[in-house]
């Protein structure tokens, strides 16, 4: 039975900002004193921002519209944004105390924002918001120092789009994903970039994300950040840009200025999404978009290891947050919305998987049925994954949002042999470093 859960009766606990945890009583006023703080009788606008596209505009304000149905007495002022965007508008308003109350929030910057006070702890709502169904491991990656600044929308995990029509064309057979090597992974790209006229390669470039170097990282017992700290060590950079300059140098990846060129092109214009590569590191969820573009059947597999099967590298990376301000005046309100977002089957039907693959298990199992082949087998890569997942890793200290940025230009010196992938590792270490130390 579908519960409502502006009529339930749910006692919570949520402590507003600097203060003693007050009694809350859902949907109703208890009229237990003046200094419990419950859902109000009166009518209540909760402001709530996101990025995205047209689509998941669309979703939200769906989503938006049934949770308003359900609780006639909140109203959703949504505000969306583009990602380069929504960043400064966030931090302008933050700046000026005037937060939304509701964030979408991303993994990025969850320290930034949560370290300097200006998310609600979460954990201060008590059972406001049902979190049974989510795994540890995904609960935990929006923790800090004890605290918990936001709830997992969506997972991923790093993974391998292959092209099969390539490998075909080749004359390569697929790979066995539960026990490839990094050798059989540049092994199997040279025999499609020979394959391939010139005009395809075997993999596609890496090393202007992250995904890709904390896989490898964690493949070497390492790790890029720690407690708040950059702790990788120059040497995992460097053998991650010097597998990355054999491949390139033995034409298994395309040269310097084809990399470049699409760098700039977005995703639908990638060398996986244009059918020019065989093989490319992508985050799982990414298999829809990139299969709608190139119309050809890719699949997802798992990534390779050093000496092949599972080694505890694979881990869970959250897609968003769902983040309350630490300002907002009707934290009761906001937390019932959280609780909409994360446990609705409502929400998950008309979401389904466009924020990623959702966190919630249930929801994730309810949602099978009306999935696209596609989408479904971005679900059961990450169900099937489960068993081995590593532990959690570190959230992106405040100062590391832009690491990205950091990064591009030392794989681009790398590729343009500006800089052999000692001078890189080192050089982009110490600017990672540096822009934590900044905070």
């Amino acid at each position: 039975m579908r519960v409502n859960r502006c009529t339930a009766k749910t006692t919570v606990f949520v402590a507003l900002a600097a203060t003693t945890a007050l009694l809350l009583s859902a949907c109703a006023s208890s009229g237990v004193g003046s200094d419990a703080a419950t859902l109000s009788d009166e009518p209540v606008t909760l402001s709530f921002t996101w990025w995205g596209n047209d689509l998941r505009t669309a979703a939200t304000n769906e989503v938006i519209a049934a949770f308003e149905a359900e609780c006639p007495n909140i109203t959703i002022e949504g505000q969306l944004s583009d990602w380069a965007g929504y960043w400064d508008k966030l931090a302008t308003a933050t700046a000026a105390n005037d937060t939304p109350d509701i964030m979408q929030m991303d993994e990025k910057y969850i320290a930034t924002y949560g370290e300097r006070g200006a998310l609600l702890d979460l954990d201060t709502t008590g059972d406001a918001i049902d979190l049974s169904e989510f795994p540890e491991s995904a609960l935990a990656t929006g923790e800090i120092d004890g605290g918990r600044y936001g709830i997992p929308t969506a997972l991923n995990s790093q993974a391998i789009m292959v092209n099969p029509d390539l490998f075909e064309q080749a004359g390569v057979p697929l790979p066995d994903d539960e026990n490839w090597t990094w050798d059989d992974f540049k092994q199997l790209g040279a025999q499609i970039s020979a394959g391939g006229g010139g005009d395809v390669f075997g993999v596609q470039t890496w090393g202007f994300e992250d995904g890709s170097l904390r896989t490898w990282a964690r493949q070497a017992g390492d790790s890029l950040y720690t407690d708040g700290e950059v702790s990788i060590k120059t040497e995992a950079v460097q053998d991650w840009y010097e597998y990355m300059l054999a491949m390139v140098d033995e034409g298994v990846m395309p040269p310097a200025s084809t990399v470049v060129e699409k760098l700039t092109a977005g995703q639908a214009e990638s060398m996986t999404a244009t059918n020019r590569a065989g093989m490319g590191t992508w985050w799982n969820s990414q298999l829809t978009a990139l299969a709608d573009s190139s119309g050809a059947p890719l699949q997802i597999m798992r990534v390779p290891t050093p000496d092949g099967g599972a080694d505890g590298s694979a881990y869970y990376k959250t897609s968003m947050f769902w983040s309350v301000s630490s300002r907002t005046e009707h934290p009761a309100e906001a937390a019932l919305f959280l609780d909409y977002l994360a446990n609705s089957e409502t929400a998950g039907d008309i979401m389904l998987t466009e924020r990623g693959v959702p966190a919630n298990e249930k929801i994730r199992e309810h949602i099978k049925a009306n999935l696209s082949p596609n989408d479904v087998a971005v679900v059961e890569f990450l169900d099937n994954l489960a068993d081995d997942i590593g532990e959690v890793e570190s959230v992106t200290p405040a100062g590391a949002s832009a690491m990205e940025g950091l990064l591009s230009p030392f794989t681009e010196q790398v590729l343009f042999g500006q800089a052999t992938p000692a001078q890189a590792a080192e050089g982009f270490v110490a600017a990672l470093k540096s822009a934590v130390a900044a905070g």
